[in-house]
Order: C-alpha cells, then structure tokens, then sequence
C-alpha cells in the first residue's frame, strides 16, 4: 500500500507523522525503522501515527522509536502531533491520549508551516525524584537522569550518554540521559542522548520538563531551539504542567510499503 507522511519538527526533533485513522496500516519493527533510516529511509528520530480515540478524545497518539519499537511518551511528538491535527481540521485545543495517558494540548500560532504548541504534560510525584550519582532521576511520561556538567557545548554527550544509558545499576528500566549547564542570561542549555534513538538528538521534550523541575528552570535552551515550561510547585507533586515550543512541517512525501 500506499500512504501521504508529513515530517515535522519540534525545535528539531524530528517525526514523521501518518494519519492512520482508518486503521489501514500497520506498524511492523522493521518497517517504522527502516521509514525514519537517514541514509534508506525518510530520516526521523520517530514515527507517529494518528489513531482514533476512545470517546471525549480527538485522537490517540502512538510514538514509534526509529529502531521501530513502540516507545514511551515523546513531548516534542506531542507538539508536532498537535500541529498535525490542527492541520487536519481537528481544532486549536486538543485532547488525546499518549502512552502515559491524556494530554491537552493549545496551538497558540500556526501559519500553515510553522507555530507553537503548548503541551500539557502529565503530573509529577515528588516521591519518584531521587538524587543519583550528583544529578537526579524523574519519570515525565519518559524516565529522565538530568545531570549538571561543565563545557556543555564541548561534553562527550554520546559517549558519556551512552555509558550511562547501560548504567543497569542505575536504571534497570533504561533511561534519557540530559546533560545540563546554566548559561549567564540564567536559562538553562541542556543537550540529551535518548533511548531507542540511541544518540543524541537536537531537543527532547521529556527531558527539557524533566531538566525544568529537577533544576527549578522555566526557560530552556536546546540545540535546535528554546523552550518556556510552566508548572505549579505543589507540596506533593510537580503539576499543570505546560512544555511550550516551535513546531515545523517540513515537508511531506508518498511512502511505498514493501
């Protein structure tokens, strides 16, 4: 068969994205990956695709790591699948489901090839924080180790990242490893090494929330943009919390299942 894809991005975080409402397509490992391959394929950090929704949603949103397996919770793929509905007629304020459950999501500007999306992201127990190894561990929708460094611009991040992803001592589960520096303007920059990309990629939005509360940051800097995050300091828990950043449509294209 035979389908339209649109590549996006969220401060360049790339997905493709497919309209899969008809349930036409099935996402098989070897496909979704060979589809975001930069040298065989389309080239993506990720796959998503658009599915329908349980009743009170507009859609649901399934994100696919560009080794092909089903991953957790993308932020910056929560953006750019905002967009993507708004592009479909779906609306400027969205409800749909992702692999930690429901998001909200505003697109607060959007000229038909480019805006900015608010993504509300799910509530965060202060109990899941925990300080390791000089950094701290936290779960926001995709478990995150932020960790302060110097010479952001200079750091080994895939090295460095890479060894710490295999820390099983640490992370028995896997995690996102953010490497983070305050700049003199008082932002942080923050460079990230994601799980099933297996590198590092120019922003990450769970990691940019996760850098946020972990470090009490609102304005983030990432290599491929700058982001604002708001959130309500609650004695429990880290909650209404808003990721907000650009989104581009890059272009689309026809892509031929073998």
């Amino acid at each position: 068969m035979t389908f339209t894809f649109y590549k996006f991005d969220g401060a360049g975080n790339d997905f493709v994205m497919v309209d899969n409402r008809s349930l036409l397509w099935q996402p098989a490992v070897d496909e979704v990956a060979r589809i975001c391959h930069r040298r065989f394929g389309v080239g993506a950090d990720g796959l998503i695709t658009l599915d329908r929704a349980a009743d009170g949603y507009d859609f649901a949103m399934n994100y696919y790591n560009s080794d092909g397996r089903l991953g957790s919770m993308c932020g910056n793929g929560g953006r750019c699948i905002a967009a993507f509905a708004h592009m479909l007629g779906l609306g400027t304020e969205l409800n749909f489901t992702g692999f930690d459950g429901p998001h909200r999501a505003s697109v607060l500007s959007w000229d038909g090839r480019a805006g900015v999306v608010d993504l509300g992201m799910r509530e965060v127990s202060k109990q899941g924080v925990a300080a390791v190894e000089g950094g701290w561990f936290l779960d926001t929708g995709s478990p995150h180790f932020v960790l302060p460094v110097a010479d952001l611009d200079d750091y080994d991040v895939v090295g460095q990242g890479r060894r710490l992803r295999q820390r099983a001592d640490l992370f028995p589960q896997g995690a996102n490893i953010d490497f983070v520096e305050r700049r003199p303007d008082g932002r942080l920059a923050i460079r990230t090494y994601e799980r099933g990309v297996e590198d590092e990629t120019w922003a990450c939005g769970t990691g940019v929330t996760a850098a946020a509360l972990a470090t009490g940051s609102t304005g983030i800097v990432a290599r491929g943009g700058s982001f604002e995050v708001r959130y309500t300091d609650a004695p429990a828990s880290y909650c209404d919390i808003h990721l907000i950043g650009p989104v581009s449509l890059d272009f689309e294209g026809l892509w031929t299942t073998k």
